[in-house]
């Protein structure tokens, strides 16, 4: 047993105190060790105001290191109820105790472990903290135990609280602080917004005892839409930044709240009021909640997200060896739009022999369909013999003898209209009693025994049976607040994901060295959890747009690179500028060709070639580096102006690839971009549409000549 408590260690980089509350409690702060020396002492009373001269307002307001509420608490005053479910009558009456042996089963001793309890309430929260491989990031995690004769209900856990921001001003800090998130919607991914806490309204109140408090998050079963789960702070004057990213595939939300002077970070579960979630703990059971990915840094927001995407990046499993080499892929959706074909498959492997394609996907559409359907009927997932007249096994036979890893669509966990899967009421998820119907799509349940053993027979017996490598798993619709539960919709919610990261682990387990690709109507699911279960992820449903270029680059603050598969989809007639445009794109992450590239002329079928040798020269780069944004991201992404791109920089510091893309041009002007190494460099290969000069090296900058609008570039550097 741990009697006593270490009030501040230092941790991976950061200096992490464990600071004591007034009652008992505990808050959490952390910083880098580098500004660590620059934190200052904070005010003890305020004066010198109007407000002041007969009552005193509150300089703080102590936190949580864990906020956790009951369905039978009180909610504190101020106006609290249906803004954040903080503050509640448990997480007020925390008090630290000694870390218990139990507590530690199953950790490192390097974990943080600080263990608070409510006797009253009859709860047991313990909360970890657990150095990573990145310098200056953590991993957050509670658990609370119901420790009483009767049962609980919880309404609300924290994942994560950060308080005390910022520990570099005395005062309310008016000016200097800004919250960094990403917003998402289909096809437009990661935009990232920076607003100062004065723009969200987040200051201080003149008596500081009231909460003011931005909750927001998403609701449902694509945890990427409308935000992605992540959040931020920034102290603009001392140049430190706070962040967090959870690693859960359903609801969660994240929470900005003032406390008088002070701010704090929290986030996790999406609670009852903001996601219906609700869960009953029996007496002498404990609830874990999803992981937290935390970071502290000293610089900008483009630093802080590396520390985070170089963490997720640390945590990933050791990918199959057929991955190493980050291989190009063929996807013929955009193709055959939904009619793929024995025939059509082979004369697509024939025209890409020799080029450098190594996974050939076949997507929707290879399923038979009733003759009166007029959209997707899966589920029952019965190859069409008039389309694939051999049965599966032949054409994978084929593609494999042509050097190709063949690959397959699959969006497993839904059923559509005309398929009997569609009417296995049993088996599908229910809500207010009635099956959960989404517009065309009805949903498994996936922690139905039937179930598990259908896709088992009908997903992992037919991928390990026909010779598939590659794998792409599709989810085009969310369940919403969720389906019927005992506790809750959002428990039922819950669960549910729970049952979808063992169906990826299955097919992992039974399909050996198959490559996922995780899709979900693009980027919908583009959080850690899901990209830890899968080798790649579709950065976006944008195929053919012109945002293409923004939102691959947007991504590298989410997620490494080297899983974010980028679509080119080429066209016979396509401008030189437009086809190398499109390809230049893919070097922002994973390289995915599609079109009729059947109808492609042999000189634009050399630009492919080229291209994709081009890619296996820099794909060390992709694979392990370091990103720096170059130029600016344009404000209007559907009709974008002016340029932009990354440096992405090896790991060992010698070789660097440059990917830029302007957009519509409204001067002619040349490009200068300026790079972020030092020392000598000389270009050693290059992507253009050739219809100008080429980019130049001068120095530390690239010079890109004028010409058209929407031109894509790639420059391959090595270190003199």
């Amino acid at each position: 047993m741990e009697t006593s408590i270490d009030t501040e260690v230092t941790l991976n980089g950061l200096v992490v105190n464990r600071v004591p509350t007034p009652h008992g409690g505990m808050e959490l702060r952390i910083c880098p060790s580098s500004k660590s020396k620059d934190r200052v002492a904070h005010r003890e009373e305020i004066s010198g105001r109007p407000e002041s001269v007969k009552i005193t307002p509150s300089a703080t307001k102590p936190d949580s290191m864990v906020q956790v509420k009951l369905a039978q608490d009180a909610m504190d005053f101020g106006f609290l109820s249906g803004t954040t479910m903080q503050d509640s009558r448990t997480t007020s009456g925390l008090c630290v105790v000694p870390v218990e042996e139990s507590d530690r089963v199953g950790l490192g001793d390097d974990v943080l472990v600080t263990a608070l309890l409510n006797e009253v309430s009859k709860v047991r929260v313990c909360h970890f903290l657990k150095p990573t491989p990145v310098e200056g990031t953590l991993l957050s995690w509670t658990r609370v135990t119901n420790i009483g004769d009767e049962p609980f209900e919880l309404e609300h856990l924290s994942s994560f609280v950060l308080s005390g921001l910022t520990p570099f001003a005395p005062e309310d800090a008016p000016g200097r602080l800004k919250m960094h998130r990403f917003r998402s919607w289909w096809s437009n991914e990661g935009q990232h917004e920076s607003r100062s806490l004065e723009d969200l309204h987040l200051v201080r109140n003149w008596g500081g005892w009231m909460l003011p408090n931005e909750r927001f998050g998403q609701v449902g079963t694509q945890p990427v839409r409308k935000f992605f789960p992540f959040v931020a702070l920034e102290d603009t004057e001392a140049g430190v930044l706070w962040g967090a990213q959870l690693a859960w595939a359903g609801s969660w939300q994240m929470e900005v709240t003032r406390r008088a002077d002070q701010v704090s970070l929290s986030g996790g579960l999406a609670d009852y009021e903001f996601g219906h979630w609700k869960k009953a703990i029996q007496p002498g059971e404990s609830f874990v909640s999803p992981i937290a990915h935390l970071a502290s840094v000293a610089g900008e927001i483009d630093e802080l997200t590396d520390r985070l995407v170089s963490l997720q990046e640390a945590l990933l499993p050791e990918p199959p060896e057929a991955e190493k080499e980050l291989p190009v892929m063929f996807n013929e959706w955009c193709t055959n739009w939904g009619s793929p074909s024995h025939d059509k498959t082979i004369a697509l492997a024939k025209r890409l022999q020799g080029s450098g394609v190594k996974y050939l996907v076949i997507d929707d559409g290879w399923a038979k369909r009733p003759p009166e359907a007029k959209a997707q009927s899966n589920g029952d997932w019965i190859v069409d013999q008039e389309k694939f007249p051999h049965g599966m096994k032949a054409t994978c036979d084929e593609l494999k003898a042509m050097g190709f890893v063949p690959g397959v669509w699959f969006e497993f966990e839904v059923c559509n209209p005309g398929s009997k899967a569609f009417e296995e009421t049993d088996h599908l998820l229910h809500r207010n009693g009635r099956v959960l119907d989404v517009g065309s799509r009805r949903f498994w349940n996936l922690n139905d025994p039937w179930v598990v053993d259908y896709l088992d027979q009908k997903l992992v017996r037919f991928l390990r049976e026909n010779g598939f490598g590659y794998l792409k798993v599709d989810y085009n619709d969310n369940i919403g607040i969720g389906c019927d539960h005992p506790d809750s919709f959002g428990e039922g919610l819950r669960q549910h994901v729970e049952g979808v990261y063992r169906s990826f682990e299955r097919i992992h387990e039974g399909v050996e060295d198959i490559i996922i690709e995780n899709c979900a109507s693009g980027g919908h699911r583009l959080e850690p959890s899901m990209m830890a279960l899968t080798e790649m992820s579709s950065f976006s449903d944008a195929h053919e747009s012109t945002n293409i270029p923004i939102v691959a680059r947007q991504l590298h603050h989410l997620m490494p690179p080297r899983q974010s598969q980028i679509w080119a989809v080429l066209y016979p007639e396509d401008s030189p500028e437009r086809f190398v445009y499109s390809l230049a794109a893919t070097f922002y992450g994973r390289m995915c060709l599609s079109g009729p590239i059947h109808d492609i002329g042999d000189e634009q079928m050399d630009v492919i070639r080229r291209s994709i040798a081009l890619y296996g020269e820099v794909a060390p780069i992709i694979r392990e580096g370091r990103t720096w944004f170059v130029g600016e991201t344009p404000w209007n992404w559907r009709d974008p102006e002016g340029w932009c791109g990354v440096c992405r920089v090896s790991s060992e510091g010698d070789r660097a690839v440059v990917v830029v893309h302007e957009f519509d041009r409204k001067d002619s002007e040349e490009i200068i971009c300026d790079l972020p190494m030092e020392g000598d460099w000389k270009v050693s290969g290059s992507l253009t549409d050739e219809t100008t000069g080429e980019p130049v090296l001068r120095g530390s900058s690239l010079h890109f000549p004028a010409g058209k609008s929407f031109r894509g570039y790639v420059i391959s550097l090595v270190r003199q």
